[in-house]
């Protein structure tokens, strides 16, 4: 018995030891007891030492031999002085701050807002938008990393005394709500909420076949149920509808232009910081004025971060973002952009303008005998940006958006000469003043005017020298204020009251034979809001009901709409999403002839009236299914839709109806599926969309007939991969031609007055080929210091296919038909690069 205790304490006390032996302790600890066992004595800076604390060295060692230990360990030097002292010194000190990168272990992207402490003091620092931090040197003790979307980590001080800051890698915390809002929806930086709306953060973004930047309205449409018939951002189709039946907000502000190079480049900086939020179904009811989708795009951050800046640069463009603290309750931004295609004939501006400039007036003339062309194109835009908190519970920000397109074209023809130009111009000013009482109460009042003009002037190249001039002009403001009250844990009620005033004028000018046309029409709209948005407990059912009350007075309507959000969580991977929604809107674009504005943008804003424009109406209803394992991610979503109060000249008609005036409705069947998987660095994905959409026009005969913007089939394939920066892309378009009419004979007739006239089939009575394109896309992003860089390169249609993306006849000077036909991009390259500090 006795001999078996002696075991059990020898053994108890050999562990103890080797306990102590494996314990990390501070240095200058260390030098105190090798003071004490050696008879010798220790001299140091306590500031170089501080940060060292490693295992002791067996104490059986010599002196000598102890030292060796812990100079290979720690790098230190040591001095004898006599026989008795030692100077410590350290040749790897670093005058600096501990500092480092926090990054996704998974997609490299920065983590903002990670929590970062040295354990058992009260030091701590935040990540900013880099995911960049700083911490003093004066302590060994490790520091603790915590974020509420990541595992926490713990990471010695000298993993961070180095002359580089180094990256940190944090792995992310899969939770059960992954099942239902997967973190990366097509590519990094968009997620599908379960409102069924889409989430896009640009500063988070990954990469997509044929993007050099995360072009706003670009990206928007990779999304399911997002569609475009000729690659434009002018003529984005949310489930078949038109460009104008979107909503596009930017900080508040009703945007009336949304493209640069007149629709090829989103009209909103890349490089400003902003969050983007595109509802195509079951919207608030806080949104209004669109029979389509809703895109809201915010600027506007809860956080004042550090001062930053942006510079980025294309082969059209050059940008810039300044945002400046000005104290811990202020700041202040400012972006630019401006084209340098008026200087730098770039092959991506060639490109552009070969597909812009197709069948206008910049090309008409160019088959002409002595015909000389000079032509000057830029854009530019600007947003400014003031936020100031007030007592913790108030914030208020004013904000400023400013863009243009500018056209000049002048043409010489023996002697004599022509100026053409055209400019497009938007600007807006908003403010906003947020109440935060409690985490229960919410105020929000805000107030935004908006101002959009269209001009352009045409000289005749013949003697007669005739001048037209076009102006379109479209001038809004609005009020809104909304509150948000918690009433249970799970609920929450908004109410609110809206004030919009728009309005248009139209002005048209020919000086030989004098005509003019100078149109104002103005519209007031009062909107009442109320809606409750209610939750489960456990998560599982999610429904929000709401409704918008609209009066307008300009025609004494008045327009109750039903909005419709429920979600179902039917099993861990699979969730049951039924949207439904009623809207409205007052304003239209419509074409009175293909040539106004010189052909380029020829679509002109106008108001609802009670004859050729009524007000547009929509109806619409989707159930889908959202099912995701395993990094497998299905969706599917089925659609009807129902559109009444649309315009003959709203739809673009190129055929016996070009100048018919009617109004009528369309409506539209549809499916969308996706299938996406995961593989750690790689993952792919492919889309497919289906929808049947027809018009009906009672006074056209004949009244039923495909939809000029119907596209039948579309798919999508993309291959994306990701790792340490690198970012790969290589993905396909495809989608069956869109509709369009064939002529009945190839010979002319004459109408009643003996004008020259084509004879047509049934409209839209054949379809487009096929269009199919592959794009591909590479960038790579270094961290250098406090500085990111990023360089990008895209290449557009690889096999240069030629697509025709619209077609249309007319009668030639030899009185026969002719066909004309409008080709989307040719291969077209394009670089950028992107530096932030």
């Amino acid at each position: 018995m006795r001999n078996t205790w002696l075991v059990i304490l020898t053994v108890f006390f050999s562990i103890s030891a080797w306990s102590q032996q494996g314990t990390r302790q501070p240095l200058n600890q260390i030098f105190e007891v090798l003071g004490q066992r050696h008879r010798v004595t220790f001299n140091y800076i306590e500031d170089e030492i501080v940060l060292y604390k490693i295992v002791p060295p067996n104490p059986d060692l010599p002196l000598n031999a102890a030292l060796d230990y812990i100079s290979r360990i720690t790098k230190l030097k040591f001095q004898p002085i006599g026989a008795s002292a030692f100077i410590v010194s350290n040749d790897e000190k670093l005058d600096k701050p501990l500092c480092g990168y926090l990054l996704d272990q998974e997609t490299k992207l920065p983590i903002e807002a990670a929590s970062l402490f040295i354990s058992g003091t009260n030091i701590s620092a935040i990540s900013d938008a880099r995911g960049y931090f700083e911490l003093p040197v004066i302590s060994p003790e490790d520091i603790e990393i915590s974020h509420q979307n990541y595992a926490h980590f713990r990471i010695a001080p000298l993993a961070l005394y180095k002359p580089d800051c180094p990256q940190i890698l944090l792995s992310p915390i899969v939770n059960a709500l992954d099942e239902v809002a997967p973190q990366r929806f097509l590519t990094t930086g968009i997620t599908k909420n379960d409102d069924g709306s889409f989430k896009i953060n640009p500063t988070k973004f990954g990469i997509l076949p044929g993007l050099s930047e995360p072009d706003v309205l670009q990206t928007m449409q990779e999304l399911p149920g997002i569609e475009n018939e000729d690659e434009t951002i002018s003529n984005i189709s949310a489930r078949g509808g038109t460009h104008d039946q979107n909503l596009f907000l930017w900080n508040g502000i009703r945007m009336f232009q949304t493209g640069h190079f007149f629709g090829l480049i989103s009209a909103f900086n890349p490089v400003l910081p902003q969050t983007i939020s595109i509802s195509i179904n079951g919207t608030s009811a806080l949104f209004g004025e669109s029979v389509s989708s809703v895109v809201d795009i915010s600027s506007r951050d809860r956080k004042i971060d550090k001062t930053a800046f942006i510079v980025a640069a294309d082969l059209i463009s050059l940008a810039g973002y300044a945002h400046v603290k000005m104290s811990d309750n202020a700041s202040f931004s400012v972006s630019a952009r401006r084209s340098f295609t008026d200087g730098f004939d770039s092959p991506t501006y060639r490109k552009y303008r070969n597909r812009v400039f197709q069948n206008t007036i910049v090309t008409n003339n160019t088959g002409t005998v002595n015909v000389n062309t000079d032509e000057h194109f830029y854009f530019n835009d600007v947003t400014l940006q003031y936020r100031q908190k007030v007592a913790d519970k108030h914030e208020f920000f004013i904000d400023g958006i400013g863009m243009g397109n500018s056209l000049i074209i002048d043409q010489f023809l023996d002697g004599s000469g022509q100026n053409n130009d055209l400019s497009q111009r938007h600007f807006g000013v908003g403010a906003n003043w947020t109440s935060r009482w409690d985490d229960d109460h919410v105020t929000r009042v805000e107030s935004y005017v908006s101002n959009y003009k269209l001009m352009a002037s045409t000289e005749s190249l013949d003697s007669n020298n005739l001048t037209t001039t076009q102006e379109n002009q479209v001038v809004g403001f609005g009020f809104n204020f909304s509150q948000s009250m918690r009433l249970l844990p799970s609920t929450t009620f908004n109410i609110g009251y809206q004030f919009h005033e728009t309005g248009v004028t139209n002005i048209d000018q020919i000086d030989a034979p004098a005509f003019s046309r100078n149109i104002t029409e103005v519209m007031h709209t009062h909107v009442g809001i109320a809606e409750t948005r209610w939750e489960s407990e456990s998560d599982k059912f999610s429904l929000l009901a709401g409704w918008r009350f609209n009066y307008f007075e300009r025609i004494h309507v008045w327009r109750p709409e039903p909005r419709l959000q429920f979600g179902w969580q039917l099993s861990g991977p699979l969730r049951l999403e039924i949207l439904g929604e009623m809207k409205s809107q007052t304003l239209a674009q419509v074409i009175d002839r293909q040539q106004d504005f010189l052909g380029i943008e020829k679509r002109r804003w106008t108001m609802v009236d009670d004859n050729e424009t009524p007000l547009q109406e929509s109806m619409q209803v989707s159930a889908g299914l959202t099912f995701k394992r395993n990094n497998w991610l299905f969706t599917i979503d089925n659609y009807y839709k129902k559109v009444d109060g649309i315009s003959t000249g709203s739809q673009g008609f190129q055929n016996q109806f070009e100048f018919v005036k009617s109004a009528g409705s369309y409506r539209v069947f549809g499916s969308e599926l996706l299938l996406q998987k995961n593989f750690g660095r790689f993952y792919s994905w492919i889309s497919y969309g289906f929808n049947d959409n027809q018009y009906d026009f009672e006074d056209l005969t004949p009244s039923a007939f495909p939809n000029n913007f119907e596209l039948r089939h579309t798919m999508a394939v993309a291959a994306i991969y990701e790792w340490r920066g690198l970012k790969l892309a290589l993905g396909s378009k495809w989608h069956s031609g869109r509709p369009v009419t064939t002529p009945a004979s190839e010979e002319v007739i004459s109408d009643s007055n003996g004008d020259p006239q084509i004879q047509y089939n049934d409209p839209n009575n054949t379809r487009l080929p096929d269009f199919f394109v592959v794009n591909f896309s590479a960038s790579k992003s270094w961290a250098i210091g406090k500085t990111n860089l990023r360089a990008s390169v895209s290449l557009t249609n690889i096999f240069d296919r030629l697509n025709v993306v619209n077609r249309y006849y007319r009668v030639n000077n030899s009185q026969s038909v002719e066909r004309v036909d409008t080709y989307a991009l040719e291969r077209t390259p394009n670089v950028s690069l992107y530096f932030s500090f």
